[in-house]
């Protein structure tokens, strides 16, 4: 009996004639990249569009520069501890150029009733943010004729990724633009990256317990009147982790330390009427899209003033800033010496001091 079934396939035989075996299709496969997942919080489209039609009301968002202009005065301060010259700064997430005219401001040391402004120490500042109307807002003003900083705009496609060369600055600054940032220690690792070997970041950030008045309120609000409740207030850093995402980003000597600054405000509209000149409105991704209805309004006024109203009618809103300072590694860098290696008893100093 014949037997009709064909012969076996070899392997070399399911290969193209035209193709060698090096050149077979290759196989891919999905893996997770090194470091841990980036987890998108924020919609960066929606706050670049926040920013955006903010600045369109270039007068409004002027009267709401208070607390950006506030903070980074503070920022600036921190240079003042500083005794050297940096030829090339870089403020990350600039907003209006508030950290430049706070550099240009004179007296800024509380301590020296006359001082010449911190912008003396900056040779060049580059000014970067993803906003070119913000950017731009207050180019067309004059800078005060005792200014010798150079002042360059630069528009970023986002302030999640830092396009600039190792080691190109001698100092790194932002001011209430990091709260947004959804790959926090991403962004950190590359500050780190592109500061020269001992030189700083100085930094300021919302975190923490910030506007949580209004958190509660809203909260509260709408629990009573919608039976459920939707994010409005946009999650923030503890202050407890700012320290540890430094360290991992590779930054030494740090220094950590928070500030509450609280506003007065003659209501709950004329407080989120002013976020929204910041541009500072929640841009969680899977908010509640719309605006909020009255009946929410009318309970969050309510209840905002029974449980944080002050007694003069206004009404509170506490900003927790966070700020940080750390410095870019270098061998010649000033080292802690090695645990043990002490002399002198700490205790035995307290003791005498005591007596």
């Amino acid at each position: 009996m014949r037997n009709c079934m064909p012969p076996p396939c070899r392997p070399q035989q399911l290969l193209s004639p035209t193709l060698s075996r090096n050149s077979a299709a290759r196989r891919c496969y999905a893996f997770q990249a090194s470091g841990g997942p980036i987890i998108e919080v924020f919609n960066r489209r929606t706050k670049w569009l926040q920013k955006e039609r903010a600045a369109g009301h270039v007068e409004q968002s002027r009267q709401a520069d208070y607390l950006k202009d506030e903070v980074a005065s503070r920022v600036c301060e921190r240079l003042l501890d500083i005794k050297r010259h940096f030829p090339r700064a870089l403020d990350l997430g600039a907003h209006s150029c508030n950290i430049a005219r706070a550099l240009d401001r004179e007296n800024l040391d509380p301590s020296t009733p006359t001082s010449p402004p911190v912008s003396t120490k900056i040779t060049e500042l580059v000014a970067a943010d993803s906003s070119e109307a913000l950017l731009f807002r207050d180019a067309d003003l004059p800078s005060p004729e005792s200014s010798t900083m150079a002042v360059t705009r630069l528009v970023l496609p986002t302030e999640e990724t830092i396009p600039f060369a190792p080691e190109t600055f001698d100092l790194v600054l932002s001011s209430l633009s990091m709260h947004w940032i959804n790959n926090l220690p991403g962004v950190l690792a590359q500050i780190n990256s592109v500061l020269k070997p001992d030189c700083p970041f100085i930094g300021a950030m919302l975190g923490g317990d910030t506007l949580f008045e209004l958190r509660t309120s809203l909260q509260l609000a709408e629990q009573e009147r919608k039976g459920g409740i939707s994010p409005h207030v946009s999650p923030l850093a503890d202050t407890r982790d700012v320290g540890g995402l430094l360290q991992k980003a590779g930054f030494k000597m740090l220094t950590v330390d928070v500030e509450d600054i609280v506003v007065d405000y003659p209501d709950t509209f004329a407080l989120m009427q002013d976020l929204q000149a910041m541009g500072e409105s929640s841009a969680i991704l899977g908010r509640e899209m719309g605006a909020l209805s009255r009946d929410v309004l009318i309970a969050n006024e309510a209840i905002y003033r029974e449980l944080h109203g002050n007694e003069d009618g206004s009404i509170p809103a506490t900003f927790r800033v966070i700020h940080m300072i750390g410095w870019r590694e270098s061998d010649d860098q000033a080292k802690p010496l090695a645990r043990g290696s002490g002399k002198i008893n700490l205790k035995d100093i307290l003791e005498n001091n005591n007596n």
